[in-house]
């Protein structure tokens, strides 16, 4: 597993094994695992909305009706002191081809952590959009690193897009919104890994990714706006 992961993995298995000795039960940091994932629920709704309707974003939703799984991270965090920290939180979601449905959300974490004297940040919204059923597969794991478990293209905006958009053949495609605009923002050798708390607070026991998308063993009535958001934009396919 990837560093960045093993550490947020440690430190989140640190504070539930003390809240459950001081308090006997899953305590307050199990408590704010759940109010973190319907936060991520309601804002990653917000964010495919927020794409989705820019007038420059017709691509974006022609593609969205082609993926077999959207990732949405709502807020990735660039810059920090000391050391610089790129990273987020966000949901993935699949399609069923098949029976024509959206399952999901599975909670996972993207970015990655480099060593340097910095100051300052900014925050960008990403969307990947998986094209191929290797894409899917690359997320559906416990870690993936883009350009090398799933090859990876910056999706196009604007004028002239829609040539760029039928040469694609990615098995990923990347958005990014920064500051109100749209940029093109690699992604390269970001690492996404799954958020065992989250999916546990979310669904109230130990799932994978798998159980939530594929098998489908889990729901969550609160996800119910975002699905019914991401169908909207996908066709309803």
């Amino acid at each position: 597993m990837h560093a960045l992961s093993r550490i947020d993995a440690g430190v989140l298995a640190g504070a539930l094994a003390i809240a459950a000795v001081l308090t006997g039960g899953p305590g307050p940091a199990f408590a704010d695992d759940v109010q973190e994932t319907r936060q991520l629920v309601d804002k990653a709704r917000l964010t495919i909305e927020v794409f989705t309707a820019d007038p420059n974003m017709d691509d974006f939703r022609s593609l969205v009706k082609r993926a077999k799984g959207v990732y949405i991270a709502p807020q990735v965090l660039r810059g920090a002191f000391i050391i610089g920290v790129s990273g987020g939180s966000g949901v993935f979601l699949v399609r069923d081809e098949k029976a024509g449905q959206w399952s999901g959300p599975a909670f996972y974490t993207i970015g990655e952590a480099s060593f340097g004297l910095q100051v300052g940040g900014d925050a960008s919204e990403v969307v990947l959009l998986a094209m191929t059923e290797r894409g899917v597969a690359a997320l559906l794991s416990n870690s993936a690193k883009l350009g090398a478990d799933a090859g990876i293209a910056v999706g196009p905006v604007g004028v002239g897009a829609s040539a760029a958009t039928a040469n694609l053949s990615a098995d990923i495609i990347t958005y990014a919104r920064a500051k109100g605009l749209y940029a093109g923002i690699s992604l390269d050798g970001a690492v996404v890994a799954t958020r065992d708390a989250l999916n546990k607070a979310y669904y109230g026991k130990d799932v994978t990714p798998t159980d939530i998308l594929i098998r489908r063993a889990v729901t969550n009535p609160q996800s119910a706006g975002l699905i019914e958001t991401i169908a909207k934009v996908a066709g309803g396919q």
